[in-house]
């Protein structure tokens, strides 16, 4: 059965520890930034797509102290290698570690505000990597840091846009604003409702009247990285299909690199998706149907809906298999367990969905069932990977404080 981490003390922290061992002194602050998950609101953010979302209470700690010469000294646990840099002397190329989120970072924030003060720090996840969104969260709890050893005050959606602008520019990855927005809007017992165009969002409270829920997260034991991933693949196709669609409807466009799903719209697509390559009207028609998903699910989470909400959250895990066409076998079978275990409102795969976890919205007073059932399934199916499969129970959580 796969090791559950439901039981585990979450404060049981090691990164202060190694700080000190390192240093020899204590650390000036420690940092943190949730995950998220997106029950409902995949693949259409880098659409300039509407999306919902939560924080969870597990997420990156990052202890830190300033360092006066400039020199950015980190070391994560999760990874050998160490990192080191100054904050006016990085590579214009990434240097393929998982420091380039930092870097990449260091390069967004230098390009708007003086930076003098550079930091040594010891960064730590709570979480298997995969599908929750660590390198936004890691991006923003170093970007606090850096920020705050700098005298740098920024407004939340200035820390969503330099994070984003690193994996953009730097990494490579042509994603969008949903896992950084996530992880800095969320509030405890809330839902966010987000629209990417314009950064409107709502805090939806959890109603009085929603049956409870807990929320679980399966790992697939197996990690990946969206940079080489088919991810910007995906994006390209989006970009492809709305360009068409626009230039069959006789409508204005422009340049390719700036052409979004969100300016074409429903009838345009019900008109002339026939005319699409396949590849193309399947990303379209997961674009579509998934902002009609996301709309249903604010209003049945305002209403208390919990199941409703959930079962839209199915399918918004089926259209990302069929229509967007990801999913690893590890994680197809992962969501087809979910489907036929009792106790479980809905779920999808998280993140990309090539590698990493499942997260599904569970009813707590079958929690220890539901562990019992998709760890068995899942493991006789990949038994390989005992040791590696693992699941944790979690809550919603407030976004990274400023």
């Amino acid at each position: 059965m796969g090791t559950p981490l439901w039981d585990i003390e979450l404060n049981n922290m090691r990164c202060e520890e190694i700080f000190e061992e390192t240093y020899r002194k204590a650390p000036d602050d420690v940092a943190f930034c949730p995950y998220r998950i997106c029950p409902i609101g995949a693949h259409v953010d880098h659409q300039l797509g509407r999306i919902t979302g939560l924080a969870i209470d597990r997420g990156i700690y990052f202890a830190y102290s300033s360092k006066q010469n400039g020199v950015i000294e980190l070391q994560s646990l999760q990874f050998d290698k160490r990192a080191q840099f100054h904050i006016r002397e990085i590579a214009d190329v990434k240097q393929n570690d998982w420091a380039d989120y930092l870097r990449g970072v260091t390069i967004a924030l230098a390009q708007k505000y003086t930076l003098s003060t550079g930091l040594c720090g010891v960064i730590e996840g709570t979480l298997p990597i995969g599908g929750l969104s660590s390198s936004a969260a890691v991006c923003l709890v170093y970007l606090s840091a850096l920020c705050r050893v700098n005298n740098i005050k920024l407004t939340p959606l200035e820390m969503i846009t330099i994070a984003m602008a690193s994996e953009n520019n730097y990494v490579g990855v042509n994603s969008g604003k949903l896992d950084q927005s996530c992880e800095m809007y969320s509030k405890k017992d809330h839902l966010l409702y987000l629209d990417t165009k314009d950064d409107t969002y709502e805090l939806i409270p959890t109603s009085p009247k929603m049956k409870p829920y807990e929320i679980a997260i399966f790992f697939s034991g197996v990690e990946r990285t969206l940079a080489g991933s088919k991810f910007n693949m995906r994006v390209d196709e989006c970009r492809s299909a709305a360009y068409a669609l626009m230039a069959y409807a006789g409508m204005e466009y422009g340049k390719f690199g700036e052409t979004y799903f969100r300016m074409v719209p429903r009838d345009v697509y019900d008109t002339y998706k026939d005319r699409l390559p396949d590849n193309w009207r399947k990303r379209a028609e997961h674009w579509y149907t998934e902002q009609e998903r996301v709309m249903a699910g604010a209003e049945a989470w305002r209403k208390g809906d919990i199941e409703e909400y959930g079962r839209l959250s199915f399918q918004s895990g089926n259209s990302s298999i069929y229509n967007w066409e990801t999913g690893s076998p590890e994680l197809k079978t992962l969501y087809d367990i979910m489907t036929r275990t009792d106790g479980i409102y809905g779920g999808r795969f998280s993140g990309a969905g090539f590698k990493g976890c499942c997260m599904a919205l569970i009813d707590p007073a079958y929690r220890e069932s539901i562990i019992e059932k998709v760890s068995k399934e899942y493991l006789k199916a990949f038994p390989a990977l005992e040791g590696k499969y693992m699941t944790t129970i979690c809550h919603s959580a407030d976004g990274l404080i400023l």
